[in-house]
């Protein structure tokens, strides 16, 4: 397939774009850096460059794909939500996804499918209800900003195009992500739970992100908003006890809540203290099989080839 790859240099673009290589598929990058994709992805990538919201350079790139997977985005923990924070994290999502619409709608021969990212966020803090695809979305900054992601990609059904929103959880990898901020407490001994814990965290692994991908590459079947994380949702708590028990390092240190609302704001209500019990329930239906279906066996892989530092 010829596929075009927006967000190829980040935590997942950079897996992603490996495998789909392997594959044997055709793999263009689109990347504001020709220099700094070849020095992530390798000199012999594909790359074009683009600044994330005009037509320059993506109009033509878009003619005669087979697929476009969109993962651009500001990493939404990365700062502290002010006003300023939140216009970045809204702009770096919703104008390369309005401009890839519409290099879709401008091309001769349109692409048959969009895969785009976004995120389990979209369903605001749930509880302890189980939630699938159905559920209505939140209200707080991050399920809007899903749902308006979501609407800016949904706009490609128009052209005929096949439209995966893809809800993702957190997701587990190597070498970076957000598990790389998770191991710190845990490594110094002062890791644990956060806030009473009894929140759910949707996790998936790195690798059954790439699978899903795929799958939804292949399959026709996959479509609309599809839950992107394993089976097995936990409360903060098991999940803590569990990546503990991985490390051989204590998790009995909660970091209290009014610390991380002091800290971070509005956003450790929306990301740190809020949380949902996602089903893949789409997944499931259309067979599509984990690498990774639990949190055990998830860490076991991860930290396989790693001892825990002092």
């Amino acid at each position: 397939m010829r596929i075009l790859l927006a967000g190829g240099t980040g935590f997942i673009g950079r897996k992603l774009y490996g495998a789909l290589t392997a594959d044997g598929h055709s793999v263009t990058v689109l990347s504001r850096s020709d220099s700094t994709a070849r020095r992530i992805l390798g000199q012999k990538a594909a790359v074009v460059e683009w600044d994330g919201k005009s037509l320059v350079g993506l109009r033509p790139s878009v003619d005669g794909l087979d697929a476009i997977v969109n993962l651009s985005g500001e990493s939404i923990a990365g700062r502290r939500w002010s006003s300023r924070q939140k216009e970045r994290l809204l702009s770096s999502r919703l104008e390369p996804t309005r401009a890839i619409v519409k290099a879709i709608g401008q091309s001769d021969k349109k692409p048959a499918l969009l895969i785009n990212q976004s995120a389990v966020g979209y369903y605001g803090n749930t509880g302890d209800a189980e939630i699938t695809e159905d559920h209505l979305p939140g209200s707080d900054f991050l399920a809007t900003l899903c749902q308006k992601w979501e609407a800016e990609a949904k706009d490609a059904e128009e052209y005929g195009v096949r439209v995966v929103r893809l809800r993702t959880g957190i997701v587990l990898g190597r070498d970076g992500g957000a598990l790389e901020r998770m191991l710190v407490p845990f490594r110094l001994f002062v890791g644990g739970p956060i806030g009473s814990g009894k929140q759910w965290t949707s996790w998936i692994h790195l690798d059954d992100v790439i699978g899903v991908i795929r799958f939804a590459l292949t399959n026709a079947k996959v479509e609309g908003p599809v839950n992107c994380t394993a089976p097995e949702a936990l409360t903060n708590l098991r999940f803590s006890k569990t990546l503990g028990r991985i490390l051989r390092r204590p998790s009995w240190a909660p970091v209290p809540a009014f610390v991380l609302k002091v800290l971070f704001g509005e956003m450790a209500e929306a990301v740190l203290l809020g949380g949902q019990r996602v089903v893949p329930g789409k997944l499931m239906q259309l067979g599509y099989e984990f690498r990774f279906p639990r949190l055990q066996e998830a860490f076991e892989d991860i930290f396989r080839r790693s001892t825990p530092r002092s």
